[in-house]
């Protein structure tokens, strides 16, 4: 891919001023925060990749929709305009508005998990499993062992493994799944897609089952990026029509706006079932709000509306994961050990590779995140076994295969001079990394630990 595949199909039109602190500042930073990276103030941080959720710039186009904003309690005009946009590119008849995507998988667990389910997914999210587990069900990974691997090459490691499928259906029953939830674009895996030959085997063994299939969409522009240049057939599709494909095999959909849409909060839960809409309706008024704005104001509804149609514009998603892949090759190249094939929306560094005088129990990816803020100011965050959190039932630490950093990139906000001196910190980390100490917890808290939890390095 050339500098001219991914140029960026905008021009700036207002800055937001960030300074460079001194080593000795984010040594004290880092300290206070306790080694944790989600626990910095934003402004001791000098390029923040910290995640790519509600940290994009808005085009002229939203902060034009914000000004449309009907704030109406009910039968707001904006939800409207956003229910007709979710239905014409992704294809579901209802939305429900909630204010994040965490509050649609909160509304969707309640509605359909019931104690004793099994839910199985190609790979676990963090904030996904928890709902799963607060209604009852238990999370069963059925994603491809190639997922699992950070130097694979496969060009879908998002694929799930359908024997899997079935081996967890001899063992529990059709009745105890009560849907299948299939994540575009694996987050924990890298950001790795889901083949449309797949996706459609798993289509085919739900309607066999008599199980719903649910879609996690967070990224589905950036997967159907990846179906367009990977599989075969689809090279002279629409990233648009490639989107609505893959949402038409599926019955329902949770949707963090924050990340393709490009919008600073807000979220839906859509399906096309209408009792299934009628027992979210009747939820998000309890959680949320009413179910014509759910937890978003209208002004937030229009832009979200006006950046799903902007989402899907090849140029947008080929200039968005094209920088992705520039800082990805680059890293590569200086020989630092990432997760390949590289994904669609981050960068994710091998803290195994990078630290191995770590051993996990000692949380080398923290370690490593901590480590790259001090170097350069640069804010990355943990996805290895601090994300991954205990057994609920043996108290154990789960170790997943995969102890990664994460280089998250928001949608047109840095520029290329940004992704250079990122590959410059991480390779000052990796020529210091005999020094990178391990760290133990100084507070854990009991669910969704990476978020609030405190740590001190281990002498």
């Amino acid at each position: 891919m050339t500098i001219r595949d991914w140029a960026e199909p905008y021009k700036i039109k207002m800055v937001e001023l960030i300074k460079m602190t001194s080593r000795e500042d984010r040594l004290n930073a880092i300290r206070e925060a306790g080694y944790n990276t989600f626990l910095l103030r934003s402004e001791d941080v000098y390029i923040d990749l910290l995640t790519d959720s509600g940290t994009g710039a808005m085009s002229d186009r939203q902060w034009a929709g914000l000004m449309m904003g009907d704030e109406a309690y009910a039968g707001s005009r904006n939800f409207y305009d956003l229910r007709d946009t979710v239905e014409e590119y992704y294809s579901y008849k209802y939305t429900v508005p909630c204010h994040q995507g965490r509050g649609a998988e909160n509304i969707l667990s309640q509605c359909l998990i019931k104690e004793g389910d099994f839910v199985p997914g190609n790979m676990y999210f963090t904030t996904t499993r928890l709902h799963q587990e607060l209604a009852g069900g238990t999370f069963i990974d059925v994603i491809i062992d190639e997922a699992h691997d950070a130097e694979s090459e496969h060009p879908f490691k998002g694929d799930v493994d359908i024997s899997k499928l079935d081996a967890l259906v001899d063992e529990v029953g059709a009745d105890k799944i009560p849907y299948v939830c299939i994540a575009t674009c694996v987050n924990m895996a890298g950001g790795q897609p889901i083949s449309l030959a797949n996706l459609k085997l798993v289509r085919q063994w739900c309607d066999q089952h008599d199980i719903l299939l649910v879609h996690d969409m967070t990224r589905v522009a950036e997967n159907a990026h990846f179906i367009q240049q990977r599989e075969e057939g689809y090279r002279d599709t629409s990233v648009k029509d490639i989107v609505y494909e893959i949402c038409a095999l599926t019955d329902a959909a949770t949707m963090s706006a924050k990340k393709d849409a490009m919008v600073n909060i807000g979220g839906f839960l859509a399906m096309n079932d209408a009792k299934f809409y009628e027992q979210a309706c009747a939820l998000v008024v309890v959680y949320e709000g009413l179910h014509t704005y759910g937890g978003m104001a209208g002004r937030d509804m229009q832009a979200l509306a006006i950046g799903i149609t902007e989402s899907v514009q090849d140029d947008h998603i080929h200039a968005r994961v094209g920088q992705v892949q520039y800082l990805g090759r680059r890293l590569r190249e200086s020989g630092i050990p990432i997760v390949n094939p590289i994904g669609g929306h981050a960068v994710f560094l091998n803290a195994t590779k990078m630290l191995p005088h770590i051993e996990q129990d000692h949380f080398p990816a923290q370690a490593l995140a901590a480590a790259l803020y001090v170097e350069s100011g640069v804010r990355s965050m943990e996805r290895g076994i601090v994300s991954a959190g205990r057994n609920k039932e043996t108290g154990e630490n789960y170790k997943p295969n995969l102890e990664l950093v994460r280089l998250t990139i928001p949608r047109r906000v840095y520029t290329q001079a940004h992704m250079d001196v990122v590959v410059g910190a991480v390779q000052e980390v990796m020529e210091r990394r005999d020094e990178v100490k391990g760290l133990r917890f100084t507070y854990e808290p009991e669910v969704l630990r990476f978020f609030q939890a405190r740590f001190e390095q281990i002498d």
